[in-house]
């Protein structure tokens, strides 16, 4: 791992109370993001149908890369649940917001990954998009080795990406190379030219805190794991 690089997925589950709070940090993030070298506050769903419906208000999410650990007292406050996972990057492709915001190691690991896809839409292109989600979305709900997923997004429409995190490396290749709609998805991506951008990222888990429930977590059994 780079020395200088501390890379985090920060998840806050708030009150539905504290949605309006939530939406007000989402339009001042800026604040909250002076001491990152790269930084971006989510929105997040159930990565489902990737539209307005797809929302889950009462989640919040951040990713970010710093030299030093960084943490958000203002979500803190209005949430009644949290959780971190500090990450590694083990391979980084494409970019986010013009940048490549992850430097990977190229190292090999057999703990648990996360799984990191961001893109944004071509408007012309969306709605082939979203017709082609919901069959992969069933795949990957029902795949061996996935501990928790859900979609996050910068806007209700159009900035779309997944967090899936996963037993092993193992898992993860198995049902993105093996699954037929998901193979089918990735075949079709370069023909229909869905993305004006995109990034793909996998990462090693080098610590989870906090409240598992947040993210969404599926095996109760691995959960001390």
């Amino acid at each position: 791992m780079i020395d200088d690089d501390h890379v985090s997925l920060h998840v806050w589950r708030v009150p539905r109370r504290a949605i309006g709070a939530a939406m007000m940090r989402m339009a001042f993030a800026g604040k909250d993001l002076k001491n990152v070298t790269f930084g971006k506050f989510l929105g997040t769903g159930t990565g489902t149908t990737f539209g307005p419906g797809d929302t889950d208000l009462t989640r919040w999410a951040a990713i970010t890369v710093s030299d030093a650990p960084v943490s958000f007292p203002r979500w803190d406050a209005i949430a009644d649940g949290n959780a971190r996972i500090d990450l590694e990057p083990l391979v980084s492709r494409g970019e986010w917001s013009g940048r490549s915001p992850f430097r990977s190691t190229g190292r090999r690991t057999d703990g648990m990954v996360v799984a990191l896809t961001r893109a944004r839409l071509r408007p012309a292109k969306a709605l082939r998009f979203w017709r082609a989600i919901p069959a992969v979305a069933r795949e990957v709900a029902d795949a061996p080795g996935l501990l928790a997923r859900f979609g996050v997004g910068e806007a209700p429409i159009g900035w779309q990406g997944t967090v899936s995190v996963w037993r092993s490396t193992a898992d993860l290749t198995a049902f993105a190379y093996r699954q037929p709609e998901h193979r089918a998805v990735i075949a079709r991506t370069p023909a229909d030219g869905w993305y004006a951008e995109e990034l793909f990222a996998r990462f090693a888990v080098r610590d989870l805190t906090g409240d598992r429930r947040v993210l969404g977590w599926i095996d109760e059994e691995l959960t001390e794991r």
